[in-house]
């Protein structure tokens, strides 16, 4: 176990925008950052980073935490993972106490496989650089490429020779056992090596771990594939992966635009050549994924393939995934017999950034232009290009982009724009009743006919964070908002009360008619802190350790607006004209009288609810109530008097 004197070091050091921005493309905005939600689908910005308070809230989803909290949600990792992370982001030693056996286990289990991948690409990159073979076979492929020994290292490429079980005796020398290595995929089930004769490229995740190998063959054998991989692992979803990206992350944001390549050398030589905003598919087509992976980092993306028939129909397989992100595509096809390897190192950098700026076309020009040459002046096979047209604008979920499509395309097309409006209707119809069929939702009777509006309709839509106050749990969050806020604050200096003492002494008589267990807990958690004489800060609510306590103080400490820097100058309005203390006092007071209020009011129903239930005649009974009602209608009126508001009687 981590000691927590580590894990409050690690939670000092780690800075939320840094650590975020590893992952998100942040853009500043006023004093905090916003950027798109990694954890949800989503076209404008809800995920807002605040540096002063060090956490992270989206408006759209509802996810919030600090550093570690993102950690853990964004990498699928434990807590104890995700500290370990930060810490060796931030070169920070962890001190640990023993763990259970069950929890070395497990973690060991999840280690073990980077550790056996990590040795099996040092293993590869050995054998390439130090063996005769490796460097008569493998250094010398890939330097006929171009690459330079620092690249090649640094990307972990390797060299496996031509030997039935070289890995496995290095592995076993190494302590690693048989079966780990098999379900790796490095060894075959009758323990011989799986990749053989072929020269090793490493593939890493988003952190940089090597997680799979891809072997290109080297012997030329009609009857081996080119390429072989690693199979799926608990490490390793392909689908999910995309070659390079882990190098390519940081150029992706700052150019505000990916370039997406085909294969494992494409990229090496664009990233040798300083062009580092590039990653592969893999000779795959694009996944929902892999679209969403490159989402976090880039709305922009330019797909560069060979400009041969099975470049483009590559190109093509990826396009409505990336229109249906609402991601910017554009498509450069390289000269006939030319990949983005051969091309780049044949005219330099330059002319190949100022190629792909040239030659880059919209997708959907681009496929239109393309289906119209092929159907030339055929008119059976030009009417289906409008269906096929049509099919490629209906995936964009934006109803501005597609308008703007339907009226750029049925230029081309020659077409009217109703016809165009019908047939991406239909197609939208189609898609919605499908939708509507796998959600159990009967479609609304319609006589046949098809609006020229289209649905306005969203696939598996993230609404907007939202909170179903039951009950008086508005108010009783608004009370632990100001706990949470400003609890540890002055109230009255003089007298040694904070705002938490001021809060606590006024709601005591009204803590059991709370209807949240969640804000009651927080009240009664910063009762017990008061008791103790402990401290009450920002940061021991964000780094509770209660996860449903982390996440509440995350979403009271932002706010999705912020006052424009020249607020005070346009409009003359001056926001500090109250000292932070003052403000502290009247949140405090206002919120506790709004509490009270809402509480003093269910007192009362309840208090006539009892009377009901006694005998008329019984006046020993019924005169203490009558009297308390009075009171409680007293206090009551007395408390609306001061918050303004008229009590509905």
């Amino acid at each position: 176990m981590i000691l927590p004197k580590s894990i409050q070091e690690v939670n000092d050091a780690a800075k939320i925008e840094e650590v975020v921005g590893d992952f998100v493309n942040l853009k500043r905005r006023g004093a905090n950052y916003s950027g798109l939600c990694p954890f949800h689908n989503e076209k404008s910005p809800s995920f807002n980073v605040n540096p002063a308070r060090n956490i992270f809230k989206c408006f759209g989803c509802g996810k919030a935490g600090d550093p570690i909290t993102f950690v853990m949600e964004h990498e699928q990792l434990s807590y104890p993972e995700a500290v370990k992370y930060l810490a060796r982001k931030y070169r920070i030693e962890l001190e640990e106490t023993e763990s259970s056996d069950q929890q070395r286990q497990e973690q060991q289990a999840i280690d073990s496989l980077y550790l056996v991948n990590q040795f099996a690409q040092e293993f590869f990159q050995t054998q390439l650089f130090d063996t005769d073979k490796g460097r008569s076979i493998g250094l010398s492929y890939f330097k006929q490429r171009g690459f330079r020994e620092e690249t090649l290292k640094k990307f972990g490429l390797g060299f496996a020779q031509n030997d039935m079980d070289a890995l496995l005796r290095a592995g076993k020398l190494r302590g690693y056992n048989a079966e780990l290595l098999k379900k790796l995929g490095l060894v075959t089930q009758y323990e011989r090596d799986f990749f053989r004769d072929r020269v090793m490229f490493s593939i890493h995740n988003l952190t940089g771990k090597v997680i799979a190998f891809a072997g290109r063959i080297m012997a030329k054998d009609p009857k081996q594939p080119k390429y072989i991989n690693s199979p799926e692992t608990e490490i390793y979803y392909k689908s999910k992966v995309l070659y390079g990206i882990f190098f390519a992350k940081k150029a992706i944001r700052q150019f505000d635009e990916c370039l997406l390549v085909e294969g494992y050398t494409d990229v090496i030589s664009l990233h040798q050549a300083g062009i580092e905003n590039v990653v592969a598919s893999s000779g795959t087509a694009l996944t929902p994924d892999q679209i969403r992976l490159i989402k976090r980092f880039t709305n922009n993306i330019k797909i560069i393939y060979d400009g041969d028939a099975a470049g483009i129909k590559a190109a093509l397989r990826g396009l409505d995934l990336a229109l249906a992100e609402d991601m910017n595509v554009r498509l450069v096809l390289l000269p006939d017999g030319e990949d983005p390897d051969s091309y780049i190192q044949k005219v330099g950098s330059e002319a190949f950034l100022l190629y792909l700026k040239e030659k880059g076309k919209d997708i959907v020009q681009f496929e239109t232009e393309l289906l119209l040459k092929e159907a030339g002046d055929d008119p059976t096979r030009r009417a289906g290009v409008l269906g096929q047209i049509a099919n490629t604008i209906s995936k964009i979920k934006n109803p501005l982009r597609r308008d703007e499509y339907v009226k750029v395309t049925r230029q081309v097309l020659g077409v009217d724009e109703g016809r165009m409006i019908f047939e991406i209707n239909k197609l939208l119809r189609r898609d919605l009743e499908k939708h509507q069929a796998l959600e159990g939702i009967s479609p609304p009777e319609t006589d046949g006919s098809f609006p020229n509006e289209e649905p306005r309709y969203q696939t598996n839509p993230v609404m907007p964070e939202t909170e179903l106050s039951v009950g008086d749990e508005f108010q009783e969050k608004d009370i632990a908002r100001i706990l949470i806020s400003a609890g540890g604050e002055w109230f009255d200096q003089k007298h040694n009360t904070t705002v938490a003492h001021y809060v606590w002494i006024n709601i005591e008589d009204v803590i059991d008619y709370f209807d949240s267990a969640l804000y009651k807990k927080v009240v009664i958690d910063i009762l017990q802190r008061v008791n103790q004489g402990q401290d009450i800060s920002v940061q021991y609510f964000i780094n509770h350790a209660d996860p449903e306590v982390r996440q509440l103080a995350a979403t009271v400490l932002t706010s999705p607006y912020e006052f424009s820097e020249n607020w005070e100058i346009k409009h003359e309005v001056f926001l500090n004209q109250r000292k932070p203390e003052d403000n502290y006092n009247l949140d405090a007071e206002q919120a506790v009288k709004r509490l009270k209020l809402r509480k003093l009011g269910r007192i009362i129903a309840d208090n006539h609810a009892k009377m009901k239930t006694l005998n008329p005649q019984d006046m020993d009974q019924i005169l203490p109530l009558l009297k308390l009602d009075q009171k409680l209608k007293a206090m009551r009126n007395q408390l609306a008097g001061e918050l303004g508001t008229v009590v509905v009687k």
